[in-house]
């Protein structure tokens, strides 16, 4: 609107007149005291303000017309300008799902892409912990101040470091649900694909998918069991066309990668969430109807084998959990 308009100020003066011609009759411009605030918050948390067509803007962003006029950032805006893969899925993600973001996150930074997520439990928390050391963006859904679930506060501080934070809405806002589809289209567009590991069939996962396709980005997906539910949405977007993914060889192949992830060292296992239920709740979460060793299990989760053998127990008695040769668990 600058470039239209002459200045800044002559585009803000036209705003309520555009807005009326858009139908809405009582638009008034943010007031001047309102923005100045919201400069000061967001520079007191550490954030810089990027503008649309300002040159620490996303490149990727751009070219959609519901791009965020601004963005607050808070870490290595040099990821911004980088190719990115965005890896997501289910907040409630089994031990085995968990695995496979990790990995894949892994071996695409390795790679040298740039991993986006949304900072939730689960699949997102475990790609960005996976690729701190090679560059991770988290999009917020509040503010840049804000960080939801307070559980991931510690990560959220080591992608600051590390990584970079994006939030579109000002410092102070908590998310609410219709925040959450508006930072998914920012995560479809900075990637040049988008990665769902593990998603319900209906979940914000396969919605920020559909918006990748909009925009006209790469879907690719990890198949699952038919029969679990957090595998629903993967089947249903390899079902319609989506890549289907086994590693991420399989990515660098579709995306024309010239570098291919090295072999890599086992990754330390991911702590269990700050704020877990009982640990047969944890359990029965971590588990899906594909199998998993029990001992992988037991230090996903973190706990004592001898709590550990307490909680499966009664799973067992009760026909929620089965044990399968070779010393593996699933769900019934």
């Amino acid at each position: 609107m600058r470039a239209e308009h002459g200045s800044c100020r002559a585009a803000l003066a036209e705003l309520p007149a555009i807005a009326r011609a858009a139908g809405m009759s009582d638009y008034t411009p943010c007031p001047e005291g309102v923005a100045r605030a919201e400069l000061a918050a967001g520079h007191r948390a550490g954030g810089r303000l990027l503008c649309h067509g300002g040159p620490d803007y996303p490149e990727a962003l751009s070219e959609f017309a519901d791009a965020p006029p601004v963005l607050w950032a808070l870490g290595d805006r040099t990821l911004l300008h980088r190719p990115a893969i965005a890896v997501v899925g289910a907040r409630s993600a089994s031990s085995l799902g968990q695995r496979m973001a990790r990995r894949l996150a892994a071996d695409l930074g390795e790679a040298g892409l740039v991993v986006v997520s949304g900072l939730a439990r689960g699949i997102d928390a475990a790609a960005h912990e996976a690729a701190l050391t090679t560059g991770t963006i988290a999009v917020q859904a509040g503010g840049i101040d804000v960080i939801y679930p307070a559980e991931n506060a510690a990560l959220a501080r080591q992608i600051a470091e590390t990584g970079l934070r994006l939030a579109e809405l000002p410092p102070g806002f908590a998310p609410r649900a219709q925040h959450f589809p508006q930072r998914n289209r920012i995560i479809a567009g900075l990637a040049q694909a988008v990665l769902v590991v593990e998603a319900a069939t209906r979940s914000g996962s396969i919605g920020t998918a559909r918006i990748a396709l909009d925009y006209g980005r790469e879907v690719l997906a990890v198949p699952g069991h038919p029969l679990d539910p957090r595998a629903g949405g993967c089947n249903a977007l390899l079902r319609d066309g989506a890549v289907l993914v086994r590693d991420a060889a399989d990515v660098a192949e579709h995306l024309g990668l010239d570098a291919r992830p090295d072999p890599l060292p086992p990754l330390p296992e991911a702590p269990p969430p700050a704020q877990a239920p009982d640990l047969a709740g944890r359990i029965l979460a971590a588990l899906g109807t594909a199998p998993v060793q029990e001992e992988d299990l037991l230090r996903d989760l973190g706990t004592d084998a001898s709590s550990f053998a307490c909680a499966l127990v009664p799973l067992e008695i009760e026909g929620l959990v089965s044990r399968r040769p070779g010393g593996y668990l699933c769900r019934i």
